[in-house]
């Protein structure tokens, strides 16, 4: 049952926020979605999914981002979950790296947060029926992602690149089993077999890809980023696209941080990116 709980007007189209009850999280989750002027169920429009990063929750996108107008040119919907489980029974943690708002878009394996903490889940299959049964889309889509969030983007499109048409990421999280915030999160949600972590991890996982299970990709990193060396290791991914040879464009921008002030200087690219794909 979906509850609407905001609905404004915005480039022609329509922002609205929505509550269900979840059966991947065992709790209510919350989720926005953009429908582009002319979306209806004569003219139905493709999918970019947005998945934010830590801290974060459906809103910081959408009211941050400046999105919309290129959206609306284009013709595509966004949808953007929220970043966790949530509630007063969901378990949590003090830090904003671990716990409520930070899920990581793995399905736990570890009480007690596997009951809750199903991210993968909900993002790849109840999300997209959800929308798909009750909002002017097709069935095509593409998922994209900051940070955390763009961990998640780029990990979900290598397991799943026959969902998805295209991928992308600003300032994404790319080896997530050889950082501080994955080795906490993977640790407490996966347990300490790292080999379940494997799975995860999209330097893993793109390693592992096979040639008819390419997809395109486009990544966009500022060099000013705190959290470059420590967190993101792109250098990495670098080290991956070039061995397999895989369709992924890395761009490093001199100067740019991890704040949205980047993301809205290059999500009309990225919006355009899609396009070609959707």
């Amino acid at each position: 049952m979906l509850e609407n709980i905001s609905s404004t007007k915005v480039s022609g189209g329509w922002h609205k926020q929505y509550t269900h009850q979840a059966s991947s999280t065992h709790c209510a989750m919350r989720f926005a979605i953009f429908l582009p002027p002319g979306a209806s169920e004569t003219n139905k429009v493709p999918v970019m999914y947005w998945l934010s990063g830590l801290t974060c929750t459906d809103e910081n996108f959408m009211q941050k981002a400046g999105a919309f107008k290129k959206a609306a040119e284009l013709g595509i919907a966004i949808v953007a979950p929220d970043t966790s489980p949530r509630g007063e029974n969901v378990p949590d943690d003090d830090n904003y790296d671990f716990g409520q708002g930070a899920g990581f878009y793995v399905n736990a394996t570890q009480a007690p947060y596997n009951v809750h903490y199903n991210m993968y889940d909900y993002v790849v299959s109840e999300l997209p029926a959800l929308i798909e049964a009750h909002f002017p889309v097709t069935t095509k889509k593409a998922i994209a992602g900051h940070s955390m969030g763009g961990h998640g983007a780029l990990m979900i499109a290598l397991k799943n690149p026959k969902q998805f048409v295209s991928a992308s990421a600003f300032s994404p999280i790319v080896n997530p089993i050889n950082c501080p915030w994955g080795e906490k999160a993977f640790s407490n949600y996966l347990g300490s077999d790292k080999a379940s972590w494997l799975e995860y991890d999209s330097c893993e996982l793109m390693k592992n890809a096979v040639t008819d299970d390419y997809l395109p990709m486009r990544i966009d990193q500022g060099e000013a980023d705190n959290f470059l060396t420590e967190q993101l290791k792109t250098e990495n991914l670098f080290a991956v696209v070039n061995e397999k040879d895989y369709p992924a464009e890395i761009n490093m921008h001199a100067g740019y941080d991890h704040s949205y002030f980047f993301i809205s200087s290059f999500i009309d690219e990225h919006l355009m990116f899609h396009k070609k794909y959707l």
